[in-house]
């Protein structure tokens, strides 16, 4: 092995106290590529911009996923920032690499009978338990908030007239959601069978405490089990995902479900666009004259 390459990980290993498994990951990527630079006649620690140009093409070349690429990129960045930081180096020839682009993955979202079932399932539970499980997913689904922003919310922050909820997103950024008339019901429900005591909507077992996420989580994952469903596929950020899916496929904007969600940047809501894709499909294959399912009627 390269003697930089064994400093460099004898340095994540004693001041960062990297994990075993990130260890050898990094071994394994750096000895890849100490191997390559050599038949380029170079040290792993002397490769030239253009070695290690070459070496992120051989990848593909390779047949190399694009995502294993970026994990490879990533290794050699942090290489030679070391040997930056070290005096080994006085230039970066990784500064000008682009990164590989990973394929963005679909978000994953529950149908809409899906969603019912869920609702369902949370009526028939008896007591508390269930009184709260309606509520935090009528509430979930009916704004899109985070499991974080659920769990904090202030006991003061609904009432019986209540049409609007302020909820407090990062950085303490603060949006109005409308709440639907279910939402409500189901929280007022839940406010007459928890202790007034509480500041928080959903309280723990302590009253002083909110309920945590790991209690929200095994109730979810119960109540997904009793409506019929696979409760890995069920969990607070899919029913974000379902909120904002179901939003676009009836009609919403992708403006509106920045501001909903609370996105700072409207282009982290365009993943769901996906959605828009399907529906003007349908619109086409309904609506167009060379479509099978153009019936000419207006």
């Amino acid at each position: 092995m390269d003697p930089k390459v064994d400093a460099f990980l004898e340095m994540l290993t004693i001041e960062r106290g990297a994990a075993r498994n990130t260890i050898e990951s990094y071994t394994h990527d750096l000895n890849d590529f100490a191997e390559y630079a050599a038949g380029a006649g170079f040290a792993a620690c002397d490769a030239d911009a253009e070695t290690c140009q070459g070496y992120m093409a051989s990848l593909h070349a390779r047949g190399l996923s694009a995502r294993t690429a970026a994990r490879r990129l990533s290794a050699l960045r942090q290489f030679h920032l070391f040997l930056l930081r070290e005096d080994v180096r006085t230039d970066d020839p990784t500064s000008l690499l682009d990164t590989p682009r990973l394929p963005q993955p679909l978000p994953k979202f529950l149908t809409e009978q899906e969603v019912d079932a869920l609702l369902e399932a949370a009526r028939r539970k008896p007591g508390r338990s269930g009184a709260l499980a309606l509520a935090a997913l009528e509430l979930l689904y009916a704004t899109g908030m985070r499991v974080s922003e659920l769990l904090s919310v202030p006991r003061s922050a609904l009432g019986a007239r209540a049409e609007v909820m302020i909820i407090k997103g990062k950085g303490g950024k603060e949006r109005m959601v409308p709440l639907s008339d279910a939402a409500k019901d189901a929280a007022v429900a839940l406010l007459a069978v928890t202790e007034a005591t509480s500041r928080f909507l959903f309280p723990g077992r302590d009253p002083k405490r909110a309920l945590t996420r790991q209690a929200f989580f095994l109730l979810l994952k119960q109540v997904a089990l009793e409506a019929g469903l696979d409760p890995v596929r069920v969990s607070p950020h899919v029913l974000r995902h379902s909120f904002a899916s179901h939003m676009l496929a009836r009609g919403a904007d992708l403006r509106s479900l920045q501001m909903l969600l609370g996105h700072a940047d409207i282009s982290t809501v365009q993943i769901y666009t996906h959605v828009q894709t399907e529906r003007l499909g349908k619109v086409v294959e309904e609506g167009h004259p060379l479509s099978a399912g153009w019936t000419g009627k207006g």
